[in-house]
């Protein structure tokens, strides 16, 4: 017998989810990484209010059996998907998958993205999805200062 899943909403994100938002960004980096945001909690929580949800494209996922809880969130620019992060209790379930479907509906004509090398399991949910690694930076590109990878898809 095939496992339920629950279902989720995908809607575009909105000034009243920065909170949530703010919550899925956090505990995801968390949950992933062994280093620390670049900017301590509050400045995220800033950021996401002030400059994400202002400055981009963002979806959010919702649980709406929980209260339509946001379980993770898409940004996209003009290019690039800008940020993909997951609840750490939602991995795996499909969402992250829901999203990135999403993003390439939303930009037919190609994608890039970064991703910490770092970051293995991400890195193969990537390229199960059709993004191939195009160039390996050592960090200086980013705030973190950690090695990064750019990711590259375009439709066949």
């Amino acid at each position: 017998m095939t496992p339920v899943r629950p279902a989720i909403e995908i809607r575009p994100a909105t000034v009243e989810d920065a909170a949530r938002i703010a919550d899925v960004w956090l505990s995801s980096w968390r949950a992933t990484f062994d280093f620390e945001p670049a900017h301590p909690d509050e400045d995220v929580r800033r950021w996401v209010r002030e400059e994400l949800l202002v400055e981009a494209e963002d979806w959010v996922a919702t649980d709406p059996s929980n209260g339509d809880s946001v379980i993770a969130l898409l940004g996209l620019s003009d290019t690039m998907v800008e940020q993909l992060y997951v609840r750490p209790d939602r991995i795996g379930r499909g969402v992250g998958r829901a999203l990135l479907e999403l993003a390439k509906r939303r930009r037919p004509d190609g994608l890039d993205l970064y991703c910490f090398a770092a970051n293995d399991r991400a890195r193969r949910f990537y390229e199960r999805n059709g993004f191939e690694a195009v160039a390996f930076g050592d960090g200086s590109g980013n705030e973190e200062r950690q090695p990064d990878v750019l990711y590259r898809w375009r439709p066949s």
